[in-house]
């Protein structure tokens, strides 16, 4: 086992200790709406911290948009939503020039009408309800942090972050998202019904007539400031190498990959699964009171930086394998090489 144990700076230490504070008052917060979902909620926060977004996927009636809006709550951010249905333009989401006359001096101009996305937390609800043309109006809005309408370019007010949530595919009237889509989320995260003591509490809380209010507990220049923090921590030489391994691993075009992974994924994560995946460990890593990142935070955040990143074949899909399947086993035949250092 290597040792992983790094010296930070006293100032370094203050900051982390603020931003574990700062995590727990959101938490304790959300828990006064939302019953249970501990794991979804840690997700959540760690994509916020991490700059990324998450996309939530799961039935509908399981509180993932109750989820983010209780999340905007605890936070004094702008805050939009936007219900994505299949007459949506991409004008609804980015806003459009419209004609406008000018009452001094009589001439007509084109004035740009923001649209719901010049916020700083947006819903974008059952994103898959939509058609790709409109999907796509996020793209540039999610990697670059700005939208472009006529020709000019306008910025985002930072932090910026889209949280959406997603219907399974197989249910009626929904699109897939295309790739270069799912590829801008930080993690696609399932979300699963509640365990039967967590639905009676919902029961009581939903049916009563006792009310919980929500207080913001942080600011957006408090969440800029942790996730300056989290790029602060230190990402050990072979917990490098282990990413770089499993992500290269899951390719079936890599000359290093193996005959199951050729025949059974047809489209592997591209370099920015370890940028990201490298990010959300940081993350996870310091909103548990460690200065490190270990293999047991890449392992534990695989599965939600990766499954919207592998494309199964054909073969595995008549098979039955699942893409959490397929990550379970590159995980299990990370190259020897990395695991050694570990």
């Amino acid at each position: 086992m290597t040792d992983e144990r790094v010296s930070v700076s006293p100032d370094h230490q203050q900051r982390a200790a603020k931003l574990v504070e700062t995590c727990r008052s959101i938490r304790e917060q959300i828990s006064k709406i939302v019953v249970g979902q501990d794991e979804v909620v840690e997700q959540l926060l760690i994509a916020i911290l991490a700059r990324g977004h998450c996309l939530l996927e799961g039935v509908p009636g399981l509180a993932k948009t109750l989820m983010v809006r209780s999340l905007a709550d605890t936070m004094s951010l702008g805050f939009q939503r936007i219900q994505f249905t299949p007459d949506l333009m991409p004008a609804d989401i980015t806003g459009t020039d419209i004609i406008q006359e000018n009452r001094d001096t009589g001439h007509r101009d084109l004035v740009f009408e923001k649209g719901p996305i010049f916020t700083q937390m947006l819903l974008a609800d059952e994103i898959n309800r939509t058609p790709p043309k409109t999907q796509a109006a996020l793209l540039e809005a999610m990697q670059e942090h700005e939208v472009t309408v006529g020709g000019k370019t306008y910025r985002l007010e930072e932090p910026f972050f889209v949280l959406a949530t997603q219907n399974p595919i197989e249910q009626e009237g929904t699109y897939p998202l295309p790739e270069a889509q799912r590829d801008r989320f930080l993690f696609n995260v399932l979300v699963d019904y509640p365990t039967r003591d967590e639905e009676s509490e919902i029961i009581d809380r939903t049916t009563s007539t006792a009310s919980a209010a929500i207080s913001s507990v942080v600011s957006g220049a408090d969440i800029i400031a942790c996730q300056e923090t989290v790029r602060l921590v230190p990402l050990p030489e072979h917990v490098k190498m282990f990413v770089l391994d499993l992500v290269r691993s899951g390719r079936p075009k890599d000359e290093g990959s193996a005959m199951w992974v050729r025949d059974m994924i047809d489209w592997g994560p591209g370099p920015r699964a370890c940028q990201q995946l490298v990010l959300a460990a940081k993350a996870r890593a310091i909103m548990r009171g460690r200065h490190h990142v270990t293999r047991d935070d890449v392992v534990a955040l695989a599965y939600p930086v990766l499954r919207h990143r592998i494309v199964p074949t054909f073969n595995a899909e008549a098979e039955g394998v699942s893409v959490d399947d397929l990550i379970t086993r590159l995980l299990k035949e990370v190259p020897a090489a990395s695991k050694q250092l570990l």
